[in-house]
């Protein structure tokens, strides 16, 4: 199994991702994304700084180098604030099961972000695993929608979900994308949940930022307020900032980096059934064949 531990890490931040976006679309929809995000960040930040004291005696991560500090606090802004800002709002407009679809395009934007900032090189296999990863998402997003005009039939090609939605969606895909590449750049072999711990803080000044400049503090603290929202962005905090990203660090760690993202993308697939019985929503075999070529394109990309 210690073999094996960086794997093991790339399936367990996929099932950690899928409660806690659950966890958040839930939340969203009561408090609003950007309160939630906030919220969440300053949670999991004291989630980690006690885990980080018991296991390693530092609360805060005193002990990183400047280096260190510098490329994790880049990959929190990109990741935290500007990714998870983008896909915690898709989250409320187009929901977990879409948004968390169009997220397992993050792997080949790291891996295409890789490629200018670490020199890693694109192969043939990796481009069709793109194509393959595309087309499983296109068959969930696109429909053919048949109208009548004037007595003439036409048919177009719509989406079945909000362009906004799924914009919002692709750019949380190359938040998170570019923010695992930056992380691992600035890492190394440093305490992965230290170095979650400096991206939470850098995403916690984000935030405050902007909530500052859209003159969202009113809605923050009502937030506060919403007991039910709370408890949800808590459970949210503690699989998401606090054990997901953790867990993500260490899977990179341990293992390949293209093996660790193809693993952690399996969430529109496992987010399916919770979906189903938590939300009653509906599921179409489109959805789920789309889900399946998908997450199969990302396999394919990483081969």
């Amino acid at each position: 199994m210690q073999n094996h531990f960086g794997e093991i890490a790339g399936v367990l931040t996929a099932v950690f991702w899928t409660v806690t976006s659950l966890a958040f679309e839930s939340a969203g929809k009561k408090v609003g994304s950007l309160s939630v995000n906030l919220i969440r960040l300053i949670i999991a930040f004291f989630f980690i700084g006690f885990y980080s004291w018991a296991v390693r005696g530092f609360f805060f991560p005193t002990d990183a180098t400047l280096y260190q500090w510098e490329w994790l606090a880049l990959s929190g802004l990109v990741g935290f604030v500007i990714g998870d800002l983008l896909l915690f709002q898709a989250l409320v407009v187009v929901g977990a099961r879409i948004s968390m679809l169009m997220m397992a395009l993050a792997p080949p934007f790291a891996a295409f972000i890789g490629w200018l900032v670490l020199g890693e090189v694109l192969s043939p296999t990796n481009l069709m695993g793109m194509t393959i990863t595309l087309s499983g998402i296109v068959i969930v997003i696109l429909k053919r929608e048949r109208s009548e005009v004037n007595g003439v039939i036409s048919r177009k090609i719509k989406s079945n979900y909000s362009i906004q939605g799924v914009l919002l969606a692709l750019g949380g895909a190359m938040g998170q994308g570019a923010g695992l590449v930056l992380s691992k750049k600035g890492m190394g072999d440093y305490d992965a949940f230290s170095a979650s711990q400096i991206r939470v803080l850098t995403g916690i000044v984000g935030f405050v930022f902007v909530l500052t400049i859209m003159k969202r503090w009113p809605r923050f603290s009502a937030a506060l307020k919403n007991i039910p929202a709370m408890k949800r962005i808590t459970l949210g905090a503690f699989f998401g900032p606090f054990l997901g990203v953790s867990f993500s660090l260490l899977a990179v760690q341990h293992t390949q980096a293209g093996i660790a993202a193809t693993l952690m993308s399996i969430t529109p697939v496992l987010i399916i059934a919770p979906a189903v019985f938590l939300f009653k929503e509906k599921i179409n075999w489109k959805e789920i064949l789309g889900a399946v070529i998908t997450v199969i394109g990302i396999a394919f990309f990483f081969l």
